[in-house]
């Protein structure tokens, strides 16, 4: 299996015409010059990814991508592995929250499991089986994934973007699950951003103090042995080496969209450590993204600022699945409606401002 094509070159860029062409519309509506604040930011950005001048996001499509944690083995987790696959059956069946969101919103959900220590029921509604293996290796003591894996993984996700295209998908929303997997992109970011673990690590799914403090030491242990390697610091021996299949899958997704032209919306701390992954190893992926929200996670304000990014909403979610994106969407679609909507000063017969 070779790496997708999106993941080896690089994505053409948004056509700068569009966004000058939205800026100007903006400036003739009828409200005084930024007085909508980030909604008119957040209009031109979609009207200049999406190439038009008439930017919407009623057509969207979520996957989340879920897969299981060797690194669980050294307990840095509240909840059982377990817990994975009977989140991919509540999935199926409507019951958590991106799947409520999903149908609120309208938009098309799948989920796409790359491989869980637990059995799935097979034949549930909307899950794609692939499964490269029940979990991704213990990265305490060796590396997470095989170079295959990874390639695998990668490829799922440029699936994903695929089946966005093929929809005609005008937003692209990725989502996580996976016990485990605040850990591994702990890691990540960690070694990819050369910051303290101490200071990124977090409760994730309700980790006590001596549980956080626990998981940043097995950290902090898993990367001094990766920097003894040969391998170097790059996105995919960090990719490699920390995991996790859903992780690698997102960074996937991430750069075949934005080689199929679609924008993305980056979730929360998990997809924004994946987003870090793709834009580290391609950084003309970076202007296709949009960021919906700051997660409670105290690594993600990081990464972040790793990627010069400045999220719609903080709202003290933490979740992961997909939901922080999902929840900003309203927001990204009232900003269309104004854009489209509003008269300007010479339709509306409104004077503009005196020169």
């Amino acid at each position: 299996m070779s790496f997708p094509s999106s993941w080896t070159t690089a994505p053409q860029q948004p056509d700068a015409r569009f966004f000058e062409q939205a800026a100007q519309r903006q400036s003739a509506l009828t409200k005084p010059s930024g007085s909508l604040g980030r909604l008119e930011n957040v209009a031109v950005q979609l009207a200049g990814l999406q190439g038009t001048k008439t930017p919407a996001v009623d057509q969207i499509q979520i996957s989340v991508f879920v897969g299981d944690h060797g690194i669980c083995e050294e307990g840095v987790s509240a909840y059982p592995q377990a817990v994975t696959a009977q989140m991919i059956a509540n999935f199926a069946n409507g019951g958590a929250a991106i799947s409520v969101l999903a149908k609120s919103l309208g938009a098309d959900l799948e989920v796409v499991n790359l491989g869980t220590v637990s059995d799935v029921a097979p034949g549930l509604p909307g899950v794609i089986d692939a499964r490269i293996a029940p979990c991704t290796r213990n990265f305490a003591a060796t590396d997470a994934m095989t170079t295959e894996q990874v390639c695998a993984a990668l490829n799922h996700g440029d699936a994903a973007a695929q089946r966005a295209a093929d929809k005609g998908s005008q937003l692209f929303i990725g989502g996580d699950m996976g016990i485990g997997n605040t850990t591994s992109a702990t890691a990540i970011a960690s070694s990819l951003m050369g910051k303290n673990p101490m200071k990124l690590t977090g409760p994730g799914t309700g980790l006590d103090l001596a549980g956080v403090r626990h998981k940043a030491e097995v950290i902090i242990s898993a990367i001094q042995r990766h920097d003894n390697d040969d391998d170097g610091q790059d996105a995919m021996a960090v990719l490699k080496a920390f995991g996790g299949f859903e992780i690698a899958a997102l960074a996937g997704a991430i750069a075949g969209c934005a080689a199929r032209t679609i924008p993305v919306l980056i979730d929360g701390y998990i997809v924004s450590v994946a987003a870090l992954v793709a834009v580290s190893h391609q950084p003309d992926i970076r202007p296709w993204l949009l960021f919906a929200h700051r997660s409670a996670e105290p690594g993600h304000q990081a990464i972040l600022d790793a990627l010069n990014a400045e999220p719609l909403l903080d709202l003290g979610m933490h979740l992961g699945e997909g939901s922080g994106a999902a929840a900003a969407v309203p927001l990204l679609r009232i900003a269309c409606e104004l854009h489209n909507g509003m008269a300007s000063f010479e339709d509306a017969g409104v004077s503009t401002k005196k020169q």
